[in-house]
């Protein structure tokens, strides 16, 4: 049986809900779902109601905070599609820059493994371009605060800016190295890893993109 029509913050709700369920496997509360959308714990309240009503959501137990279960077609839904990456900002491939901006969504059906939590940034820059990384390029992040010498990743500095680079630990020091023969690595005594990349998602031309290459 196919979904019902949803509204746009009913689609967030649920796709929210489905995430949560996937991170900690036990349904959100009214509070955290409230939380996550920005709006008031009755605000919330009307869309699960809603939801309720065209089946989409189900009430296991009343006077429960984590009664409510996903219905069967939302779960059949969830099997046979694949929900677009969000693009999360920019990254900077030369000097550091802010790496958050306004998400947006990229769609990859099929390439990026379920079983992963990854997430997408557009590239600001040319320091990797000797790894084929340019700049206006996507790379595909695996999130992850962890990496072995030598990956490319998303690196927070010490003045939380952010900088995609090649990390090797060197002493009491990391090296963020840049895959551009002009360019210099950067020291640091703390960096912080919030990714590693994946693959990357070619450019080509004004606003577009091409296949993705496999960087893991």
């Amino acid at each position: 049986m196919p979904l019902p029509p949803l509204t746009k913050r009913q689609r967030q709700i649920v796709d929210f809900f489905q995430e949560y369920l996937r991170r900690h496997s036990i349904s959100p509360t009214l509070e955290e779902i409230a939380q996550a959308m920005g709006v008031n714990k009755v605000t919330v309240f009307g869309h699960v109601a809603e939801l309720e009503r065209k089946g989409v959501l189900k009430k296991t137990a009343p006077g429960i905070s984590r009664s409510l279960k996903l219905s069967p077609a939302v779960r059949a839904e969830q099997r046979s599609t694949h929900r677009p990456l969000k693009i999360l900002g920019t990254i900077a491939a030369g000097g550091p820059i802010e790496a958050i901006e306004e998400p947006t969504e990229l769609d990859l059906a099929g390439i990026v493994p379920r079983d992963r939590d990854v997430y997408a940034l557009r590239v600001r820059g040319d320091s990797m371009i000797e790894d084929s990384i340019c700049d206006g390029d996507i790379v595909l992040v695996e999130s992850r605060n962890h990496a072995r010498d030598g990956e490319i990743v998303v690196a927070i500095l010490p003045d939380e800016q952010t900088t995609l680079k090649r990390i090797y630990r060197e002493g009491d020091r990391y090296r963020l190295q840049p895959a551009n023969s002009k360019m210099a690595p950067i020291y640091a005594s703390e960096v912080v890893v919030r990714g590693v990349v994946l693959g990357v998602v070619r450019r080509y031309g004004p606003g577009g993109v091409g296949a993705p290459k496999d960087h893991g």
